[in-house]
């Protein structure tokens, strides 16, 4: 540990969500003796009076923007509107008036669903602007696209310090297991785990399972950012992840060999697949600032699991 955050102030947007939760003990494992975290309910980032007021009481040194509008393709097809909106307006505000408050350093967690439909793989941060992203998740990945615009023009205009990086898709304990917003990895867990609890026979499964991801486990990811951080600040856009894809139904069935789910895998070829394909070049972060993920896939799988099973009763209660 270097010391580096020992007397910084460090705003943490979406730090009491999920991958908040892992930098805010990062940051603590740090040394960081100032976490400031904007709850919703006193910080609409939305809003420029709040955006403004979030900056004059907490004075940051240093702001980490993971706040984000998410959901998985079924959310993103309900909400595209309010997806692109929300965080389009929560990044630019944040980023000017970061700015403005001559904050030290800005870092913007940007989005995979940023990357144009058909990347070539693996995704290397040089063809971001190749194409158009893929149509369910377009919305969402062009505003938080936009903090890249953004922080390469500020620091050109300004000399803004602002970095921006580009996490693959995340799991791992504590990740949202609600049905209607939740990502591939919860969701399969949350239907196989389920389905043994309550001794169901068959499980089903959006698309064709043909297509590919890459997933990144949380606490890995949250120490990424955090080393980018501290080390890097350049233009250019960073890839973080494992390099390493699997198919959607290679995943389902790892995950079901994993929860002791012996039943059916139905696939259900009227709903939508997503990208064809996901798996990025993460030799930028490596090289930069010395990030490679630790945590295997099956190790991050079981360690959700767990989780899940330890929680699932009171995740069930929450939703009521």
């Amino acid at each position: 540990m270097s010391g580096f955050f020992e007397t910084k102030r460090v705003v943490v947007t979406g730090g009491a969500g999920f991958l908040g939760r892992y930098v805010v003990q990062g940051l603590q494992q740090r040394g960081c003796r100032q976490i400031l975290v904007p709850r919703s309910a006193q910080y609409n980032l939305v809003r420029m009076d709040d955006v403004v007021r979030m900056f004059e009481q907490m004075k940051p040194d240093i702001v980490i923007h993971l706040a984000a509008v998410v959901g998985g393709i079924g959310a993103n097809r309900r909400h595209p509107g309010r997806f692109f909106y929300e965080n389009l307006m929560m990044g630019v505000q944040l980023m000017e008036q970061a700015r403005l408050h001559r904050v030290e350093k800005f870092v913007a967690v940007g989005t995979i669903c940023a990357y144009p439909k058909f990347t070539p793989v693996p995704f290397k941060e040089d063809d971001l602007w190749s194409g158009y992203p893929e149509e369910t998740n377009a919305p969402y990945g062009l505003a938080k696209k936009m903090l890249l615009v953004q922080s390469q023009a500020y620091r050109q205009e300004y000399g803004f310090h602002s970095i921006y990086l580009l996490p693959v898709n995340l799991y791992g304990p504590g990740d949202n297991f609600d049905p209607q917003t939740s990502h591939v990895i919860p969701a399969l867990i949350k239907k196989c785990v389920d389905a043994v609890e309550e001794g169901r026979d068959w499980i089903e499964c959006w698309g064709t399972g043909q297509v590919s991801r890459e997933f990144l486990y949380a606490a890995d990811a949250a120490e990424g950012i955090l080393l980018a951080t501290e080390y890097y600040d350049k233009p250019d856009p960073v890839n973080l992840g494992t390099g390493r894809e699997i198919t959607i139904r290679a995943l389902a069935e790892t995950i079901a060999e994993l929860t002791g789910f012996d039943g059916q895998i139905r696939w259900d070829f009227s709903q939508p697949d997503g990208q064809p394909r996901r798996c990025l070049d993460t030799s930028r972060a490596e090289k930069e600032f010395g990030f490679r993920a630790r945590t295997d896939l099956r190790t991050g799988l079981k360690a959700t699991i767990d989780w899940y099973r330890t929680h699932r009763n009171q995740l069930q209660f929450a939703r009521g």
